[in-house]
């Protein structure tokens, strides 16, 4: 689900913080995304989220990795976002990191990018390779950074926006599709 307002803000930051922190991550907030996504249970509750920002060149994750200078970044200005915050509270994890992930997934197709760049988890980096089959490239090696060993990786998500047969994961999502008042 989409964050379209101050209380899933709150929520938002309530659930990425509370797993930074219990994985002693530095935390770092962002000025500005393109979207930002939570994982909702059948209950109702708030149990993930993620964010898509925009890649900038001379951003600090370039600082980890030659992100800047990668071929596939630098021929595609405009067509490349950062994938940030992707978090499940301990209790929750599963199901709501295929919803995550479909949001991406949504939110590249619906802005036309080709390509994120991450700073992506060993673990993490393993389930999106091997159990999601995400096209990706790993440019660098696992370093530690704000508390964590990370790898950075530029994930293919054009390939998986106009492939989604092949991702069986891939769900029909679309983050707005909550209903709102006419107006709202």
């Amino acid at each position: 689900m989409r964050v379209d307002n101050e209380i899933m803000q709150a929520e938002f930051d309530r659930i990425w913080t509370t797993v930074w922190t219990e994985k002693g991550y530095e935390l770092e907030y962002s000025q500005h995304a393109l979207d930002r996504f939570v994982a909702v249970t059948p209950e109702g509750d708030i149990v993930g989220t993620s964010e898509i920002k925009p890649y900038h060149s001379t951003g600090s994750i370039n600082e980890i990795a030659p992100f800047a200078v990668h071929p596939k970044v630098r021929s595609n200005p405009g067509k490349v976002a950062e994938f940030d915050k992707m978090a499940v509270l301990k209790e929750h994890r599963g199901k709501p990191l295929v919803d995550l992930l479909s949001s991406a997934v949504y939110c590249a197709e619906q802005h036309g990018l080709r390509y994120y760049v991450s700073l992506l988890e060993p673990v993490l980096y393993r389930a999106f390779r091997i159990s999601f089959h995400i096209p990706m490239e790993k440019i660098g090696e696992k370093t530690f950074y704000k508390g964590d060993y990370v790898i950075p990786t530029i994930l293919d998500v054009e390939q998986v926006y106009r492939n989604k047969k092949r991702f069986d994961w891939l769900d029909s999502y679309v983050p707005s599709a909550k209903p709102q008042a006419a107006g709202v």
